[in-house]
Parts: C-alpha cells; sequence; structure tokens
C-alpha cells in the first residue's frame, strides 16, 4: 500500500506542475500553438532520461525513488493524452501542417533530450 501512496504523492507533484508550467506558458505566448505540452513533453523525456540514468548509475536500488519520481511526478507531468487531443483539435481545425509540425517536433525533440538526459546523467 505505501506504493499507491508514494507514486501518489510523486502524481500528484507532477500533476500541479504541468498545470502551472502551461498556464504560465500559455500567459506568455497565446495558444496558437500548443507549447506549452510542447516544452512539457520536451522536458519531461529530458527528466526521464536524467532520472533514470542517474539511479542507475548510482546504483540507487531502493525503488521508492523510481515509483515516486518517474511513475508518480514524471508520469503526471508528462502530457502526451494531451497532445493527441491538440493534434486532433488542430486537425478539426483544418491545420495540417502545425499538426504535423506539432507531432513531429515533440517526437524528434523529445527523443533528443531524453537522449541528452540519459548521457548527462551517466557523466554525473
Amino acid at each position: 500500500m505505501a506504493e499507491y501512496l508514494i507514486i501518489g504523492i510523486g502524481g500528484f507533484i507532477g500533476a500541479i506542475a504541468r498545470y502551472a508550467l502551461a498556464l504560465w506558458i500559455t500567459g506568455k505566448w497565446g495558444k496558437v500553438f500548443p507549447l506549452g505540452t510542447f516544452v512539457i513533453n520536451v522536458s519531461g523525456s529530458f527528466l526521464i532520461g536524467l532520472v533514470m540514468s542517474t539511479l542507475a548509475a548510482r546504483n540507487i536500488v531502493d525503488p521508492h525513488w523510481r515509483l515516486f519520481i518517474v511513475v508518480g511526478f514524471l508520469g503526471a507531468y508528462t502530457t502526451f493524452s494531451a497532445f493527441e487531443f491538440e493534434i486532433g483539435s488542430l486537425l478539426k481545425q483544418g491545420e495540417m501542417f502545425a499538426a504535423m509540425l506539432y507531432m513531429s517536433l515533440s517526437v524528434i525533440v523529445g527523443f533528443i533530450a531524453l537522449k541528452i538526459g540519459d548521457a548527462l546523467g551517466k557523466s554525473i
């Protein structure tokens, strides 16, 4: 039962962080392009790479840290369900180019961020 509480606390913090960051970005740069979700997906990919590499490199075997950070916090922080919804919304609005650009950049830049986070985590 403790694992569920650990995941829940991490998820609560991750969801609040996602919401706050998305609101801040949308307030600053508007809603023309789903930049908030894009930034969250890329930074979440980076953080997953960084955290998983750091935990492995330091031989941190306590599974509670992985549950709290990766499953809880980052699981709630990343927003690929919102990503899919926003692609659909752009397509419904007839914004084919914006939808394809958003989808492509999210996947490519997110993967690059994952690899950078992984490399950084291994070097720490």
